[in-house]
């Protein structure tokens, strides 16, 4: 902190959107909330409709933290949740705007640590990296396979150790000026709109810093059906992205539905072509050395996961994009 510019604490906006997190909201307030210097920020949760405890333990964490407010979010939404915490609760002295999500593990002094690096390098929007974990064995192996290319993509905010500017990375800060004059998140998208709204800013000409000094515990699906969810959902958005804004995707991107493609051509010509086995066969051989690599290395037997829970995230990502770029019709 002495090394960076100082922040005065009340031009700082929190936004935390949440829906049935119960488990995890205490915690998170009191990491972000429980520190010196954030008596003056405003932290703004945006409930998108929970049906378990989450606003009441909000409301009764308010009481003692003045600073702390709900306010409910009616399109359930991530990014309609930011965009409504920047409409209704930004003041004038607000500069800076810092995106928290409930499902995540934070140091103490994580939104003065973002607000700083954000103002020190005077960008338009800060990423941190995320420490994929969990306390589950699924969640343990497929924490464990998101450490590996095979399932970061090389993506710098996903573990990464580097420091540097990107593309996009793990939305934590933004300007908040730089966020509002490109309109926010678009709110069509249920996923990937972090991503799409990167876009927009490089396209204004804003940058983008990847701080890997500043990390997260993110906390991975419990299930192998509830990763699949999770990655159809990026795949689709990702998809979004490219119609709307009419990209090329990366090859990192492409390799996805080119698994899924080719795994599929040879499995339906199988019957008259058993040599186009080879192709899932690839595949599965390459997730078999990758979890027996993990294993060896971690030395539990959690890391068995690691291979089911690539071929998950492969699979329902790469079969996302390929059904909305299936899709008839553009995207406006």
């Amino acid at each position: 902190m002495a090394d960076t510019p100082a922040v005065d604490p009340a031009e700082i906006l929190v936004a935390i959107p949440v829906l049935n997190e119960e488990a995890h909201i205490a915690a998170t307030l009191a990491a972000i909330m429980d520190c010196p210097g954030m008596e003056q920020v405003r932290v703004v949760v945006a409930d998108g409709g929970s049906r378990d405890r989450t606003p009441a333990i909000v409301r009764e964490m308010a009481l003692t933290r003045p600073n702390l407010r709900l306010v409910d979010n009616p399109g359930r939404l991530q990014s309609v949740a930011v965009n409504l915490v920047v409409e209704t609760c930004a003041e004038p002295r607000h500069r800076i705007l810092v995106r928290v999500d409930a499902h995540a593990h934070y140091p103490p002094d994580y939104v003065l640590r973002v607000a700083s690096s954000l103002r020190a390098r005077g960008v338009a929007a800060l990423a941190t990296v995320m420490d994929s974990g969990g306390t589950g064995c699924f969640q343990r192996g497929a924490a464990w396979a998101m450490e590996t290319r095979a399932g970061s993509g090389g993506s710098g905010h996903r573990g990464g150790t580097r420091s540097g500017y990107v593309d996009h990375g793990h939305h934590a800060g933004f300007d908040l000026a730089a966020f509002r004059a490109v309109g926010g998140y678009d709110t069509r998208f249920v996923a990937n709109e972090d991503a799409e709204l990167d876009h927009r800013i490089g396209r204004a000409g804003g940058r983008i810093w990847l701080d890997a000094t500043i990390r997260i515990g993110y906390v991975m699906r419990p299930t192998p059906a509830a990763l699949a969810r999770q990655y159809w959902r990026y795949g689709v958005g990702r998809a979004q992205t490219v119609k709307r804004h009419r990209m090329r995707p990366r090859l990192r991107q492409m390799l996805p539905p080119l698994v899924v493609l080719a795994c599929l051509a040879g499995l339906l010509a199988a019957p008259w072509a058993p040599a186009a086995l080879l192709l899932p066969g690839l595949y599965a051989g390459a997730l078999a050395a990758l979890t027996l690599r993990e294993v060896l290395r971690r030395r539990s037997a959690c890391a068995l996961w690691v291979g089911p829970a690539l071929a998950a995230m492969h699979g329902a990502w790469g079969m996302g994009f390929l059904t909305e770029m299936a899709r008839p019709g553009g995207w406006r």
